[in-house]
């Protein structure tokens, strides 16, 4: 897939790949560390810029793939992470002015500034900008279009208006304000920004003889390609190691289950709600939107929390990993105010470097997986969630005819959502709310692009029989472990 990063991805995954190698071979010391930056850069040339440069940003990644913030940051619990040392070479200025300035006599741009920012410099007009407010006015009177809106691609990325820049020009991320989606990691050309990784953690945790289980997100299917079924997946992650997988889109199931009998609840109050399975939507609310948070949101945990909680109850002492596209995931797995969830969150990348770790790579298996029912494998597009919770409703014989749905995916369309919902002039019963274009298959981290992982996925669901979704929860101690947020058995 194409990205705006995509000529450093392999280089950073090789990095993570290094790093694992070490863990296996438990020699990942400070002083192997060093060696692998050398090893990486080893000079006299550079590749890019000079070796002293792209030692340090060896460093600073071997720090985030370690899960440690970059050396020159304070400690944060931020998954999402700015490498000072890469992140150099964007303009400052936000509006500049281009060749095409005729330098012409009237000056609009010059009458249009209340800032005093914009004057004639020798051969065109200059932006000054110490005192240019970004207003947009120069550039909307200069008759030639010669002044242009510089937007640098990991600020452009970002839903919720959380990156500026310092007076040296460095990314900053507001912590107060991210939502930990990830898309401006791979919006940065030169790969400044990038997300801790928990993969020494997990190897740390199978050499000492934990049960780890994996849990694979629904978007898994078709990541790999339609001849990689879930099947194989968990054939891969038992060489890995793992003790087992687990589909999470039974957790769809039983997500679907719970919150089916909130909106039911919600209907016959008259109360609007949200969708809570994706946890930058979740986190979009918390910090923007905190009344919709506490009067609007679903309490029923995500998917990934109640496979989790499932396994940790059938499972005592066992370590539970998602696998998936969702940077955010992480963001999910480290808060603390949603008890047993998983352990670790992984992306399909990173899974890719573990298992070029130690030299394994995806098959295609005869056998035959299936844990979820088609509904919860859908939960990773547009518009499965709330198909799902409804496919429920009905399976309860209820009437959905004239249940009203706004299905939003992307940060835009999210954040009007909720804007509407919080004045009270939404006009739907409910909201889903993916922060990703296109749902979580089309995640910051998916492996291929929307278009081909959409059509390996339709192959591979095909195949699913048609059990129903309640039916499929029977085979489940649900009466055994909480599905809501607060880990309480009821609300």
């Amino acid at each position: 897939m194409v990205t705006n990063d995509k000529g450093i991805v392999r280089f950073k995954h090789k990095i993570m790949e290094e790093v694992c190698r070490l863990a296996w071979k438990g020699k990942l010391t400070p002083k192997n560390k060093e060696k692998l930056v050398y090893s990486m850069v080893p000079g006299p040339k550079s590749d890019y810029c000079c070796i002293y440069k792209e030692r340090e940003i060896v460093k600073q990644r071997i720090n985030l793939a370690c899960a440690e913030c970059p050396t020159d940051k304070e400690p944060s619990d931020c998954v999402v992470q700015v490498i000072n040392a890469a992140c150099d070479d964007c303009p400052i200025s936000a509006y500049s002015v281009t060749d095409n300035c005729r330098f012409c006599i009237g000056r609009p741009c010059f009458n249009s500034c209340h800032f005093n920012a914009i004057s004639p410099a020798e051969v065109r007009m200059h932006i000054d900008s110490t005192k240019c407010k970004e207003c947009g006015m120069c550039a909307k009177a200069c008759p030639y279009g010669a002044i242009v809106h510089l937007e640098r691609p990991c600020k452009k990325a970002c839903p919720v208006g959380a990156i500026t820049y310092d007076e040296y020009g460095f990314c900053r991320i507001n912590e107060e304000k991210c939502v930990q989606c990830g898309h401006c990691i791979h919006s940065c050309p030169f790969g400044a920004i990038g997300s801790k990784t928990y993969l020494v953690n997990i190897i740390n945790d199978i050499l000492a003889g934990k049960e780890v289980i994996a849990m694979c997100a629904p978007a898994t299917e078709g990541q790999f390609g339609e001849k990689i079924s879930m099947a194989a997946v968990k054939n891969v992650l038992k060489k890995l190691g793992f003790a087992d997988m687990v589909e999470v889109g039974l957790g769809g199931d039983m997500t679907a289950a719970y919150e089916s009998l909130e909106w039911s609840e919600a209907l016959r109050e008259g109360k609007k709600m949200t969708t809570s399975c994706c946890p930058a939507f979740i986190n979009l609310l918390r910090q923007h939107y905190p009344d919709v948070f506490e009067n609007n949101m679903s309490n029923t945990v995500s998917p990934m929390c109640a496979i989790s909680r499932y396994l940790k109850y059938t499972h005592p002492g066992c370590v539970t990993v998602f696998v998936g596209p969702c940077i955010a995931k992480k963001s999910e797995a480290n808060d603390p105010t949603i008890p047993d969830n998983a352990d670790y969150a992984v992306t399909y990348g990173e899974l890719r470097a573990l298992m070029r770790s130690k030299d394994i790579d995806f098959e295609e298996v005869s056998e035959e997986y299936q844990e979820a029912s088609v509904w919860g494998k859908r939960f990773a597009s547009s518009g499965g969630v709330a198909n799902a919770v409804l496919e429920c409703m009905q399976e309860r014989g209820e009437d959905v005819s004239n249940i009203t749905l706004l299905k939003c995916a992307g940060g835009a369309d999210c954040k009007k959502a909720v804007a509407q919902l919080k004045v009270g002039k939404l006009q739907e019963d409910f909201v889903e709310g993916m922060v990703c274009p296109g749902g979580c298959v089309g995640g910051p981290s998916k492996h291929k692009t929307e278009t081909e992982i959409s059509r390996a996925r339709e192959t591979l669901l095909n195949k699913a029989d048609g059990r129903k979704v309640l039916d499929n929860l029977k085979n489940y101690p649900m009466d055994k472990f909480s599905m809501y947020r607060d880990g309480s058995m009821g609300k």
